[in-house]
């Protein structure tokens, strides 16, 4: 679809009514009689547009070295493809504060109940899809659900089908043409397609349908810029067979009060990082919004907190208009200081265990050790996590929607922006390569491995099972007086609203001089689950691994699901402003996967599954179909039943 087409579209969407108002809710206390309601909801409909059948002919077309753009125009800067995080814009040396917790290191061992196991999408798939007409992308991000005996994994930019063999039920299909859309980059006419980025996908076991959700900024075709227009695609399949079609909807979230957004301070602004679920009504996304200018926003550092948008789920299943309310006021109350809400992980549930208690329920976790979460000052690190709930969510499908919002911070132990993550040393030969030939054109000046990006301690995924809200995130662990990167969990019982919830069961996961990064917590109805993570360090490089988690948390050793075969070697390692190898942000994913279907727990893991030496590098820069010429990335898909 052509971007004047997309516009009228856009356009379509229109404002059924709006209600607002804020008040800031406190830290959670025994006995408190009810939430403050923190948002009633700014709604509007939205019509389903494009209706798509699942890409066929999809072909790969190995790049022949590094071609002119390998980076998309509109993202002048490589090294942040697009990194919204304020705590990654800081100097490595500014994010690791001390009094990160002392942590027993956890053994490494084994792999019991891992069933499956097997190499999925990477960067040689990234980079060649759909022609070659793509971008040389860092980091892949992990969307991944299944359900209906199918798994599907979708990532910065593409996706592909699996059978739960794990043999292919679809080509490697670039995301541009999934959503209907020119290719990110047409290499013979030099034109460009919307920039897609952070997908997520989920499989709906009331409806049948899958929901796949990406971030897609509009750019100028012929130079590739952003035109600060930017909207929440959601693509939702026709039947439960995810090879069957979809139909695509399209929400406007600049909310410059155009397009039937609401008008917020500072915008246009991006909706970035959205991720999402379902409770027996609505589908939820959650943003973080950034004015795209230099404007202050609501909080004086360029952000505007976090957003949910609760979409009517029946609707969008029957492929008819929907309704959708969007909440803004996320932020709570720490004493006299207003605490942003930042990253609210939705609670996703396995098959359909959802909450109808309150007329359907909704649960979200979020933490606060961010920069934009800190924006008095930041310090790095916190001792409290946000609870938040939307209520009567049954409405969301009535002429007027009436849903409600309302949060609380629970006192929790204690978390810290965690440092980089070293890895085992290997071949390197886009380093070897930039190191004898000028790559200063490509924005790569590279002599030496670099460190893996750690996150910033923002909270991950969420899951509602056995009455319990599982959840995990990146912090600094010392281990043996040793700084690492490793992971805080929390098993949080939500009470009956969220200033009656409460951290039932907390914990640390560490490894003794290695680090755990990027977890992704699941468990099924029982309680019993997975935390997929990856394991790097010096004793190894980049690896998919998981621990089991019963109703008390994670127990027992880290498990190996697939070794790494090699060290990162992208061209984000090799970015840095302070010479080379020294990026300051080594983009390593922002999120993995991990999703429950019967008895097994599927997971997804960035890895690094091949490596290569120079000389073959040399010879072919796709390392026989392994890796691109400037990325080599790659992800595992794994079962476990725990």
């Amino acid at each position: 679809m052509h971007s004047s087409g997309r516009r009228a579209l856009l356009a379509a969407s229109t404002i059924v009514g709006t209600a607002a108002a804020l008040v800031l809710g406190g830290t959670a206390s025994a006995g408190a009689a009810a939430d403050p309601v923190l948002d009633s909801g700014f709604a509007r409909t939205i019509s389903p547009g494009a209706s798509v059948n699942f890409p066929t002919g999809q072909h790969a077309k190995a790049p022949v070295g590094v071609q002119n753009p390998e980076f998309p125009p509109g993202d002048q800067d490589p090294d942040a493809q697009p990194d919204r995080s304020q705590t990654r814009q800081l100097h490595p040396n500014a994010i690791s504060p001390a009094g990160a917790p002392i942590v027993s290191g956890t053994p490494v061992a084994g792999s019991p109940g891992l069933t499956k196991s097997f190499h999925a999408l990477d960067g040689f798939d990234q980079r060649s899809a759909n022609n070659g007409n793509q971008f040389s992308v860092e980091p892949p991000d992990q969307g991944l659900c299944a359900g209906n005996g199918f798994v599907l994994e979708a990532l910065n930019d593409v996706l592909r089908v699996y059978k739960t063999s794990g043999v292919p039920a679809s080509a490697v299909t670039d995301l541009n043409t999934f959503y209907g859309y020119p290719a990110a980059i047409d290499r013979t006419k030099i034109v460009f397609g919307p920039f897609i980025t952070d997908p997520t996908c989920l499989f709906d076991a009331s409806t049948h349908r899958w929901f796949i959700t990406v971030l897609t900024l509009d750019v100028d075709p012929s130079t590739g810029a952003f035109t600060e227009g930017n909207h929440l695609d959601v693509a939702v399949s026709k039947t439960a067979n995810p090879l069957g079609g979809f139909r695509i909807y399209r929400l406007p979230v600049q909310d410059n009060g155009k397009l039937g957004t609401p008008k917020h301070k500072g915008c246009p602004c991006i909706g970035d990082y959205p991720h999402t679920a379902t409770d027996a009504f609505a589908f939820f996304a959650t943003t973080n919004e950034y004015p795209f200018s230099s404007a202050p926003g609501v909080f004086g550092n360029n952000f505007n907190g976090a957003q949910i948008y609760a979409f009517d789920k029946a609707a969008m299943a029957a492929g008819r208009r929907a309704n959708v309310v969007q909440f803004s006021n996320t932020a709570l109350q720490l004493g006299r200081t207003v605490v942003p809400g930042f990253t609210l992980a939705p609670a996703q549930v396995p098959d359909s265990q959802y909450q109808r208690a309150n007329n359907g329920t909704e649960y979200f976790l979020s933490s606060n050790a961010s920069a934009e979460a800190q924006p008095a000052g930041f310090t790095g690190q916190s001792t409290t996590i946000g609870s938040y709930a939307v209520t009567n969510t049954r409405s969301i499908s009535n002429s007027s929607p009436a849903l409600h919002l309302s949060g609380a911070l629970l006192s929790s132990e204690r978390y810290v922006q965690p440092p980089q993550s070293s890895q085992k040393s290997g071949p390197v030969p886009l380093a070897n390569f930039c190191s004898t030939v000028d790559c200063a054109g490509d924005g790569i000046i590279a002599s030496a491995e670099g460190p893996l990006d750690s996150n910033d301690a923002r909270m991950m995924q969420t899951y509602l099972a056995n009455g319990m809200l599982y959840a995990a995130l990146d912090t600094g662990v010392q281990i043996n007086g040793r700084l690492l990167a490793g992971i805080s969990w929390f098993i949080v019982n939500p009470g009956t609203s969220p200033s009656h919830s409460s951290v039932a069961r907390q914990g640390y996961l560490g490894v003794a001089g290695q680090n755990v990064i990027y977890p992704a917590v699941a468990a099924m109805a029982n309680g019993s689950g997975v935390m997929a993570f990856t394991l790097v360090g010096p004793g190894f490089f980049p690896s998919a691994a998981y621990s089991l988690v019963s109703p008390t948390g994670p127990t027992g050793s880290v498990h190996m699901a697939a070794a790494g075969l090699g060290p990162q070697d992208g061209f984000s390692e090799y970015t840095g402003a302070n010479g080379p190898g020294t990026a300051i942000r080594p983009r390593w994913g922002d999120y993995g996967a991990a999703v429950p279907v019967g008895s097994t727990v599927w997971i997804a893991s960035e890895y690094i599954g091949q490596k290569c030496s120079f000389a073959t590098y040399q010879h072919d820069q796709t390392c026989g179909d392994t890796r691109a010429p400037l990325i080599n990335w790659g992800t595992r898909i794994s079962a476990v039943n725990p």
